[in-house]
């Protein structure tokens, strides 16, 4: 039997014998491609590259803590931390030690592999906070965790002192495209992320990077979103997909909620074009259905934050994915 390659598809036959190829020259025109295959189509497509690098039955639990809350000076939409933006957010100063211990350990019993912490920062400071923060990690890494950590911008040297006490990855998310960037955020630029991504990467720790769809930017700009992670010297090892959460206060609140169709074509273009990668499922799953999840897992995503809250944002809690997994018969274990 003969296949026919559909003239609208740019990705390359998939089959066991000939995996899809790692590359980070992706051209625009190809991701544009990708990204408006037929959605059906698509899926399928993602389905077979993941299958050809991935353990389809597993998916990674993470668990996010928001370790300090609110008070932030950058000026992003989206957000109910940001210092502009007026919300009904409780401000919170920086955990102790054994709170954050406490969370990590009950983390793991429930499942969660990789334990991520965040902190409302615009950037690290060399200061006894970050000093408190490079012991956290160290507490964490000694659980036998993945310890990731999202803090703002970074220099070179914080990246090395992170990688000593054991940071396994670094999140820092280009959010949207560099066209549409200024309608988001306006108190550090996009060349300033791209070069945080640089300081984590040269250090040797692991990049999570990806964005946030439904703050009104178009499918171009998720296209441009996709292709510069896509073209990134190195994919990030993470790409979280995230559905904006509208927030009262903030000035995206009225943005319409992302369908599934759109998570759908985010997820697939990063799986085919970031083979290797994990794809995240992350800020807006609450809303999802166990059905409209489980398209999402097809199409490439393997990589879920459990627990009740995203930093600030509601989450599905840890007994709802327990069940939601062993119904659709995949597991947190490798």
């Amino acid at each position: 039997m003969t296949t026919t390659v559909r003239e609208h598809s740019t990705a390359a036959p998939c089959s066991k014998a000939a995996p899809q190829e790692v590359r980070t020259d992706w051209t625009r025109e190809e991701v544009a491609r990708i990204y408006n295959t037929p959605v059906l189509d698509l899926v399928y497509q993602a389905a077979t590259v993941h299958r050809q690098h991935h353990d389809p039955q597993y998916v990674q639990q993470c668990t996010l803590l928001s370790i300090k809350t609110g008070a932030c000076p950058e000026d992003c939409s989206y957000c109910p931390q940001s210092s502009h933006n007026k919300t009904e957010l409780k401000r919170e100063p920086l955990l102790n030690l054994d709170a954050v211990t406490t969370a990590a350990k009950m983390a793991k019993d429930a499942g969660s592999s990789r334990f991520c912490m965040g902190a409302a920062w615009r950037e690290v400071q060399n200061n006894e906070s970050f000093d408190r923060v490079l012991d956290m990690v160290r507490e964490v890494a000694k659980l036998d965790m993945e310890v990731c950590c999202t803090l703002g911008m970074l220099d070179a040297n914080q990246a090395k002192q992170l990688k000593e006490a054991g940071l396994t990855a670094y999140n820092h998310n280009l959010d949207t495209s560099e066209n549409y960037y200024d309608k988001i955020i306006t108190t550090r630029t996009y060349q300033d992320r791209l070069e945080t991504l640089k300081n984590v990467r040269n250090s040797g720790i692991d990049v999570c990077c990806g964005g946030i769809i439904g703050m009104g930017e178009s499918d171009e700009d998720r296209i441009d979103l996709i292709h510069t992670l896509a073209t990134l010297d190195e994919h990030p090892e993470s790409v979280p997909v995230n559905a904006l959460v509208p927030v009262a206060g903030t000035p995206l609140e009225s943005q319409p909620l992302v369908s599934v169709w759109e998570m759908l074509r985010m997820i697939a273009t990063a799986r085919i074009t970031m083979p290797l990668a994990r794809v995240r499922l992350s800020a807006g799953r609450v809303r999802m259905s166990a059905t409209e999840q489980a398209l999402c897992f097809l199409a490439g995503a393997n990589s879920i934050f459990t627990g009740d809250k995203l930093l600030t944002t509601p989450n599905p809690d840890f007994n709802e994915d327990k069940e939601m997994l062993a119904m659709l018969g995949l597991s947190d274990k490798i």
